[in-house]
Parts: structure tokens; sequence; C-alpha cells
């Protein structure tokens, strides 16, 4: 037996039931599903990789040091992120890699453990019983060899992949040329879309934000000033990014606060905030008033609004000051929707064509309030499990928790939210499985047929995403 059909990462009851008779009926409905398109209507992964198609660097770069899952757990265990491959003067590629083959034990049961075994068996070949410190160099060498030819470029991964559409997430003033290249060329087959991401204009408190707020102005606001040419600039940016593909906003607000204020009393903030005298209060209510206004402006112009919050970023203040954000150190924290949201829904919840997606990493959040919101508001979606919780058991976890109250159509469809382009295969085979897993068991228990089963899967998998995000 060779080493890829030995290996846990090609199995083919990977994540299913263990129980005999639940998991045929699943193994069926996989059938329907497992080659199906990959739709990615949100993530982090550059478009200009796509638009360059440029060799990856070398296996660290690609694999270990831009993926906070992995670098977080590997911190955890003693090894500092300098020698992850992070910070302005970090560790050699080799040397990052030896770090993480010695690490790899501490990954067994974890869900980057899993994406990563199937990453390495099944896009490059890697024989995972080799993954040690013992074998290190070797396996960095191999990767170096495959990642130099054309068939491990990012543009044939992409094709190999079967990706049909690939959000990215972008700064309102970005220029998008690189999604301009790529909807240009003919020889480039998928839809590349960009996202609105306006948090870095909406937090008030955050450093430099008066600075970007004025170049936005600057820019966009068609010679209006003020909090009227704030919001005109906004709206112009808006346009720019659907011109271009766009089909959705995505806020990584703090909470999910949101605030109707009077024009004036906003313009007032507005104008503190500029000029530096706001308080923490006055940027929480800012930025609440401004999730509002995201609102109003997607009904206005049919963007879907996406909301991640709940996440303490930064926790760690010194590896902040020293290696930047998205490191690691982002931890969930406990949140409100129902009361939070009431001010957006009450004006927005049953308008036509306006679609707000709500992930959460609070589990608490899917039967009590995600799921009921869902379940009444037709301009809610449930997001699919995200970041802690894009994990097999989490995943089976959201199923059983929203489906009672919301049903199979409320929600969003799965995202891979991934900065590490290599192992979207993986995380969309593993959510796919898992939501064979979840109706193989309502099958086997008669609460539905296996023919109606049938349809769910193929509507979560493929019609959900194009529905909910408007593709």
């Amino acid at each position: 037996m060779d080493h890829m059909s030995a290996s846990i990462a090609v199995h083919p009851h990977r994540l299913l039931p263990a129980d005999p008779a639940t998991r045929a009926i699943a193994e069926s409905l996989l059938t329907l599903v497992e080659h199906l398109p990959i739709l990615s209507p949100h993530g982090h992964v550059d478009a200009a990789v796509l638009e360059r198609d440029e060799r990856f660097p070398d296996p660290a770069t690609m694999l270990v040091t831009p993926d906070h899952y992995v670098t977080r757990l590997l911190h955890a265990a003693g090894v500092p992120l300098g020698e992850l491959g992070l910070g302005s003067e970090p560790a050699p590629p080799r040397e990052v890699w030896r770090r993480f083959c010695a690490g790899w034990p501490l990954f067994d049961g974890t869900a980057s453990g899993y994406w990563l075994r199937s990453e390495l068996v099944q896009v490059f070949g890697i024989d995972d019983a080799r993954l040690t410190a013992e074998h290190a160099d070797d396996l960095y060498d191999e990767l170096e060899r495959r990642l130099g030819s054309p068939e491990f470029r990012p543009r044939a991964l992409f094709e190999r992949f079967g990706i049909e559409v690939f959000a990215t997430t972008d700064d309102p003033l970005d220029d998008l040329s690189a999604h301009r290249a790529l909807a240009a060329d003919p020889t480039f087959r998928g839809r590349v879309l960009p996202t609105f991401r306006p948090d870095a204009y909406l937090k008030a408190h955050s450093a430099g934000w008066a600075e970007r707020v004025d170049r936005l102005i600057s820019v966009a606001a068609g010679g209006a000033s003020g909090y009227a040419g704030y919001i005109a600039a906004l709206e112009e940016r808006r346009r720019y990014f659907i011109a271009h593909g766009a089909v959705s906003t995505d806020h990584g607000a703090a909470t999910a606060q949101t605030l109707k204020l009077d024009p004036a009393d906003a313009a007032a903030l507005f104008d503190r905030a500029r000029a530096g005298d706001a308080d923490a209060a006055d940027a929480a209510a800012f930025e609440a008033h401004m999730m509002y206004e995201m609102a109003r402006m997607s009904v206005d112009d049919g963007l879907v609004m996406t909301v991640h919050p709940g996440v303490f970023r930064n926790h760690h203040r010194p590896s902040f000051d020293r290696f930047g954000g998205d490191t690691g150190h982002d931890i969930p924290v406990r949140i409100d929707y129902t009361a939070a949201l009431r001010p957006l829904l009450n004006d927005f919840g049953t308008r036509e064509g306006f679609h707000l997606v709500l992930f959460t990493i609070d589990e608490t959040t899917f039967s009590r309030e995600l799921a009921p919101l869902a379940g009444f508001y037709p301009a809610v979606y449930i997001g699919a499990p995200w970041w802690f919780l894009d994990a097999p058991d989490a995943m089976l976890r959201f199923r059983s928790a929203v489906t009672e109250t919301a049903g199979f159509s409320r929600a969003s469809g799965f995202i891979d939210d991934t900065r590490a382009f290599a192992s979207i295969p993986a995380r969309h085979d593993a959510a796919r499985r898992v939501e064979c897993a979840f109706l193989a068991r309502l099958v086997a228990e008669h609460r539905i047929t296996e023919e109606r089963a049938a349809e769910i899967v193929v509507d979560l998998v493929d019609h959900a995403p194009r529905r909910v995000f408007k593709l």
C-alpha cells in the first residue's frame, strides 16, 4: 500500500459517521456534492496572487507563516513568532519549516491539522508519515521542487481546485487593478470578486483614522466636505467596487451594536472624532451608527452585508507591537445580537433585496439569537461557522443548534475565510462531509427522507451561497 492510499487524509470515510448504516447514507449524499465547483464568497487571499501568477516563494511562506491557526498553536508550545517567519527580522524559511515539522504532533485532533494533512497529501503528494523533525529538510526540498513546477502556480491550482467564485477582502481605496486585469484576461477562467471592507474608516478610535478619512474624502467625495463628504465618499467607493464585480461588504465590528442617529448628531460626532476630541463612548456610538449607515447603503445599492463581530483583536499587546495584527492572538468574546441589531432590523429587516449575513464565534448565540432572528427576518441569514468554529465538531454543533428553529434555507453556505490558498479545497471538502454526516443522521432517524436530504445537501453546498451572496 503506498503512502497516499494509507494516509487518513484520503480515507473515504473521513468525517463521516462511524455507524455503517448511517455512513452509507452519508456516502450516497456525498457523491452529489463532492465534485461541485467551489464557491468562496469570503476570504483573505490577495487577488494579486492570481493576477501575477508567480510561484509561491517557499513551503514555509506558503503553508506556515501566513496561517494564524498554525502559528498560534506553535507559539502556545513556546515557539517565538519570529521563529515562525513573522516580524521585521524573521527566521529563514527552512528554519520555520523545521519548527513546524517538529511541532506537527501538536495539531492532532485540530481542524488546522486536518486541513494541513489534506493539503500536504492531496495537493502536494507528501507522505504525512514523514512530517517529523528528522525528515523536515527532505520534505522542504520536495515541496520546493513542486512549487517550482508550472502545475503548482496559483492559476493552475485555482483551476485544479475547481474554484468558480473567489472573493477577496479589500480596502475601500484599493484601485482593484488586479481584479480588473483578471476580469479582462481571456485565459483566466473563474470569477475573482472584491469585497468592500470599510472597518478602518468606521472605527474612530483606531490609530490613523482621521488621516484615512481625510484621504477618503479627498479621493471620493466629489468636492463635498465634512460628514456629508465622508458619507458621499463611502457611497462612491461602494459604487466603484460594484463596477468591479463586488457583491458584498464585510464588517469586523467589535460588537453587533447599531444606532440610528440624527444626521446633525452624527456630523457632530464625526467632527469631534476627526479633531481627536472623541472619547471611547463617542467612538463606539459612531461605529454603531455607521453600521446602521452601511445597512442603509446596502438597501440602496444591493451589496450583501456580512458582519463578523465578537473578537477581542490583538489580545497580546507585546506581540501586536512587534508583529502586527492577524498573528494569532485574536480571542472570541461574548456577543449580543438581539438588542444590538434592533435599530437596524426595525428599519431594514423586512426590506426586499437586503441580505444581512451574521457570523459568530460565540456558540451560545446560535440557537438563542441567530436562528430566531433568521427565522423571522427575511433579510437575515446565518453565516457559516467561522474562524475557531470552522471545525468538524463545531460545524455539527452549529447545524444542530440552528436547524430546529431556522431550517436549512436560512444559512449562508460555507465560507473558508482563509489566507492559506492551498487549504481551500480541504476546508470545503470538510464542510461538505459534515453536512452529509448531519443529514444522514436525520435520514437514519426517519426525520427527513433520503430524497429530501439529497435536495438539501445540494442546496447547502451550491444554491445557498449563490442565493445569499447574489452570485
